[in-house]
Formats: C-alpha cells, structure tokens, sequence
C-alpha cells in the first residue's frame, strides 16, 4: 500500500470541457419534446410519450458514457517527489488556490 501513496490524483476537468456535450444534450431533449408536441396534437398521446421515453431511454447510456470517458480522460496520475509530502495545500491543474476565509475582527 505504502508504493501507492507516492502518487498524486488531480482532476483538471472544467465546464468548457463538457460544454458540447450539454449543448448537444439540450438539443436532443428540445427535438424530442418538439416531436411530441406534433404527435400530441395529432391525437396520439401514448405515442407522443413513448417517443419521449424512448428517445431518453436510448440517449441516456451515450451521454453517461461521453461524460464518464471525458471525466476519466481529465484524471492525471503524477509521481510525488522525495521531498514531497501527501499532505499539500496547493493545486495542480486549472484550478484556483483559494486562501482560507478569515473573520473580521
């Protein structure tokens, strides 16, 4: 257990990474509410639902999958140094170094 505490996790995932996968999301749950409207009017209402569900049922697994694969792609493993400790405040990556809230007196 000791070799694997040698290593440092950091994740450099940010919003514009995912941003097209939201949009192309968005875009398919605007297309299928767009055809179910057309089909409700038509007087075909279980038809109308079933579109939804199925379009939902069918896109779930593909955009869990895009996000799942971009979350993984965005996980960088790097070896600490001698002198490192495991305990760092700093962060690695586009993420911010924040310092911590202090009260006002």
């Amino acid at each position: 257990m000791d070799k694997f505490s040698r290593y440092r996790l950091s994740c450099t995932l940010s919003f514009g990474d995912i941003y097209g996968q939201v949009i192309v999301w968005l875009i398919v749950i605007f297309l299928s509410l767009a055809s179910a409207l057309a089909l409700w009017s038509a007087d075909r209402h279980i038809y109308a639902l079933a579109t939804v569900g199925l379009i939902l049922v069918l896109s779930l697994p593909f955009l869990l999958f895009a996000f799942v694969t971009t979350l993984l792609n965005h996980i960088e493993v790097s070896p600490m140094l001698e002198g490192e400790s495991t305990q760092t405040t700093e962060f690695q990556g586009n993420t911010p170094i924040q310092k911590p809230v202090q009260a006002a007196s």
